[in-house]
């Protein structure tokens, strides 16, 4: 049986286009990659992308074409134009993720709360030690109930279930007790 003949691809660029886009022609393909990608890599070379940077963005435009090939018209762009439109949004693409991967460095969010000043932190700290200390001054039953509703953060039912307790007690109990520390830490201030 005899083998067909190798059909030799044609050599126009938009002939090249033409026949990856109508038979994913291989060696048009290859071709026209070797007649565009020096193209390519020296326009993003010349845009000031190092040599990597370039051959990948050459393989992303490259790949473009052969998945579009049939979205080429030669009616509205010459194929060089079609390529380095490809290209020119292909680095566009590339800079938008790489500013979004360096952040905006004058974005506030990106520093946080400044430290309180030292006298914030050592009232902070004396507040909390004279809170403890009205605490431990409570009534066992108060300081528990006390505890179980706003450490614990469990509801007033939930804590009359457990201690097998009447709400209105846990209420009036946890009441008491607040208005206990409130006393306290005014007498201490």
């Amino acid at each position: 049986m005899a083998s067909l003949p190798a059909i030799a691809p044609p050599s126009d660029p938009e002939d090249l286009i033409a026949a990856i886009a109508a038979r994913r022609d291989r060696m048009a393909f290859a071709r026209l990659f070797d007649a565009y990608a020096p193209k390519l890599k020296a326009f993003y070379r010349r845009g000031g992308l190092d040599s990597g940077t370039a051959e990948e963005l050459v393989q992303e435009v490259m790949l473009t074409v052969w998945q579009r090939a049939q979205d080429f018209d030669p009616r509205i762009a010459t194929l060089s134009t079609w390529l380095f439109t490809i290209a020119r949004n292909r680095r566009i693409d590339h800079l938008r993720r790489e500013q979004r991967r360096r952040g905006d460095l004058t974005d506030p969010t990106l520093f946080g709360e400044p430290a309180p000043p030292a006298e914030a932190v050592l009232e902070h700290a004396q507040s909390a030690l004279s809170l403890r200390a009205a605490i431990a001054a409570l009534p066992n039953d108060q300081a528990e109930l006390l505890q179980m509703a706003f450490f614990q953060h469990k509801s007033h039912s939930l804590i009359a279930s457990e201690r097998a307790l009447p709400l209105g007690t846990v209420k009036s109990r946890i009441r008491l007790a607040l208005q206990r520390l409130r006393d306290s830490l005014q007498a201490t201030s």
